[in-house]
């Protein structure tokens, strides 16, 4: 998979932008705060639906104009795609691919696959566990459009709970009917993810373990953590739980219980990274996980993602550059750097040089 052309209209503080990619290695390069992050952001946007750093579409549009627009010609084994969208400050995001309008965010997330390295992604082993969440809720989602359609069933149920909740305790009650119905909703689509997350990690776990051995020598393990206990998981079982624990959430005023809870532990010679890691183990931690993530992708759709990776060259030391550099070498990778020299050029890799905004 790799992306062909990107155009930019008002995105961010591009006013106007194209960039016509090589399928291997493209080095986006320029001082900071320059846009060249944008860049990555308007690719992962349009993979995923939403960015990933800004809370509302209208951070994304250019100051002073009243719309953004992107598009992107992108290739896997099977056909070629034309990806528009168009945000708007006031109403919502229009998609289309192949001039064929994407009404859900699962709909789309299918089509083009990426995985983002980031600075950031130290959080993934030191952060909190809501960070954990959104890196298996991402990876799964792009494989799994029910996944992500399930996830959404949840969090509307969710919501609906939490609010039931807050009525009962300001009453004193101590059970309702309605609690039933909730629980039994959020059961059955806690169930379904539950099973899903645990697959993946499962997968995942076995590619991080090898990645990690062959970057440091250092064993990797890592466990998930379900909110919700219980020895087969089933929409039965996953109710019986939290129907156990309804007067201890009605006290709280607060679902405490459920996949909105849930956490991995990652190990690194056998103790927890986030407590006893030193950062070169975390960081390293990470790297192996997103890079699992590109082979669980692979594995599953038969072809890599498109790999952005946004200034994280600095970051490592020059063991973990040159392995890095090896294993992305025949995959179409987006990279961001102040320093050109950090990164290993071959005869396939094209520069693009970043100024306030504009493409040089």
């Amino acid at each position: 998979m790799y992306i062909e052309r990107l155009i930019l209209k008002q995105f961010r503080n591009y006013e106007s932008a194209m960039l016509e990619f090589s399928p291997y290695t493209n080095v986006i390069y320029g001082n900071n705060a320059q846009g060249k992050t944008n860049i990555l952001e308007a690719v992962y946007l349009f993979s995923q639906g939403r960015s990933h750093r800004a809370k509302t579409d209208r951070e994304l549009i250019r100051f002073g104009d009243e719309y953004a627009r992107i598009a992107i010609d992108f290739k896997d084994s099977e056909r070629s795609y034309n990806g528009q969208m168009q945000l708007l400050l006031k109403g919502r995001k229009s998609v289309s691919i192949n001039h064929v309008h994407i009404t859900k965010l699962s709909m789309l997330m299918n089509y083009l696959n990426v995985v983002m390295f980031s600075p950031e992604d130290l959080d993934l082993v030191k952060g909190s566990p809501s960070a954990r969440r959104r890196f298996i809720d991402s990876c799964v989602s792009q494989m799994y459009p029910s996944y992500l359609a399930e996830l959404i069933d949840y969090t509307k149920a969710l919501n609906q709970k939490n609010s039931l909740l807050k009525i009962l305790r300001s009453k004193g009650k101590k059970s309702d009917p309605t609690l039933e119905i909730w629980n039994e909703q959020l059961s059955e689509s806690g169930a379904k993810i539950m099973r899903s997350r645990i697959d993946f990690i499962r997968s995942v776990n076995d590619s991080a373990r090898n990645i990690q051995n062959e970057i440091s020598g250092e064993s990797l393990d890592i466990k998930y953590i379900p909110s919700v206990r219980c020895e087969n998981i089933s929409k039965e079982k996953f109710f019986e739980y939290l129907m156990s624990k309804a007067s201890r959430e009605i006290d709280m005023a607060a679902s405490m219980y459920g996949i909105q809870r849930d956490d991995i532990d990652i190990y690194v010679n056998g103790r927890q990274a986030r407590s006893f890691g030193s950062q070169g183990q975390q960081r390293t931690a990470a790297l192996s996980m997103k890079m699992a993530q590109a082979e669980y992708i692979n594995s599953l759709k038969g072809e890599y993602p498109v790999m952005l990776l946004d200034d994280i060259m600095s970051e490592l030391d020059i063991n973990r550059r040159m392995y890095l550099s090896e294993r992305i070498r025949d995959k179409q990778v987006l990279i961001t750097s102040t320093d050109t020299d950090l990164i290993d050029k071959t005869t396939d890799t094209k520069l693009f040089r970043i100024s306030n905004g504009t493409v040089l």
